[in-house]
């Protein structure tokens, strides 16, 4: 039987350190850029906040449609709309536009060397065809690996993308439903999605990707999120159904096997992130769950955040470690953004089982 994780006995409040509302609509990611944290939402806009504070540094944003993803390396952030194109910005602190469109993937070049060809064209329904290095829907996760990055979409498909160039080079049908979630361990891509699976895809040659396995959730429930350990040996996932899957893969990626199963969560698991040892779920019950891994794999509960008055979209996690713990930060379709102190170790002593009472957060001054 698999290991189950019981709700803790006592669940305590956990008070945010900071809670702004800077968007005009509901806040859909997260992403870490140097001493920034980016945020974006319905409205075209992305929000710079610095960390850890939540203090406004400045805004940037073009497209048409909300901002769905984003992602950043390097002097170069990504962002992902739902007008399904890829916009690339430049951030430099020696010019006044910290934050600078560099261009828009496809690219021109792209498009005028492949239109003329029939071939290049695809169907993505009856009587319409477009380039297969577009996305016919809404671009809904990015991931960057290896100087590549990766989209996923509504479209069920799967695009590489060669950071040097911006030139894509592969298109994936990778699933039958919409793929809601993108991540990147080692030499392997996990793109999750509706139709129930995780897909495990590596990367063969110069430019071409095949399918290594299948990580199959509960049946007929929507794969929200995905997360992989640092040495890419576990693979979790968030459900719809609430429940958190996890997978313990071989040394050769290319086998995986259920070691826990939890219910996370009363309602809808919308997003995931792993610092360390710990797995953050953010839900659709308006909460946050802290799960602590066990050297199995398995999971027991940390404890539980609640504040937002919305489901909670997307979870980021920093690295930098701070008074013995790490931060947290939330957005919701509250509109909000939360950072919230996460210790790294309990106040009294640990236990092994797979049910741990909650601890409270404490609260942390800037």
């Amino acid at each position: 039987m698999l290991p189950q994780a019981a709700v803790a006995p006592v669940v305590k409040l956990m008070k945010a350190l900071r809670h702004q509302t800077g968007h005009i609509g509901s806040v859909s990611c997260l992403a870490l850029c140097g001493e920034f944290i980016l945020s974006g939402s319905q409205g075209k806009d992305i929000i710079v906040w610095q960390q850890p504070d939540l203090r406004q540094f400045t805004k940037f944003g073009q497209g048409d449609g909300s901002v769905k993803a984003l992602a950043s390396i390097g002097n170069k952030v990504f962002t992902a709309h739902q007008d399904s194109r890829i916009r690339v910005w430049k951030v430099s602190r020696s010019s006044e536009n910290i934050f600078r469109l560099v261009d828009t993937l496809p690219t021109t070049k792209d498009y005028l060397g492949k239109f003329m060809k029939q071939s290049n064209y695809v169907q993505i329904r009856r009587h319409h065809k477009r380039l297969w290095i577009e996305h016919a829907d809404s671009i809904s996760c990015l991931a960057v690996h290896n100087g590549l990055i990766y989209s996923g979409s509504w479209d069920k498909t799967l695009k590489v993308w060669r950071i040097s160039d911006f030139k894509c080079l592969e298109s994936i049908k990778a699933h039958d439903d919409a793929i809601n979630g993108l991540v990147s361990s080692k030499r392997i891509i996990y793109s999750a999605s509706a139709d129930g699976k995780i897909k495990a895809w590596e990367k063969e040659g110069k430019s071409t990707h095949s399918l290594k396995g299948i990580l199959e959730g509960h049946k007929d429930v929507s794969v929200n999120s995905v997360a992989v350990s640092e040495d890419g040996s576990l693979v979790y996932g968030g459900g719809s159904d609430g429940y958190v899957l996890g997978w313990l893969g071989n040394k050769l990626f290319d086998s995986w096997r259920v070691i826990c199963e939890v219910k996370a969560h009363e309602m809808a698991v919308l997003c995931m992130c792993l610092m360390g040892e710990f797995l953050c779920c953010g839900s659709a019950d308006r909460s946050i769950s802290i799960w602590k891994r066990e050297i199995n794999g398995g999971l027991f509960r940390f404890g539980v955040i609640k504040g937002h008055e919305g489901p909670v979209k997307c979870l980021q996690a920093s690295p930098r470690c701070v008074g013995g713990g790490f931060m947290l930060y939330s957005g919701s379709l509250d509109k909000s953004l939360r950072v919230w102190w996460i210790p790294k170790y309990s106040g009294g002593t640990e236990d092994t089982s797979p049910i741990q009472r909650a601890e409270e957060i404490s609260p942390f001054s800037f």
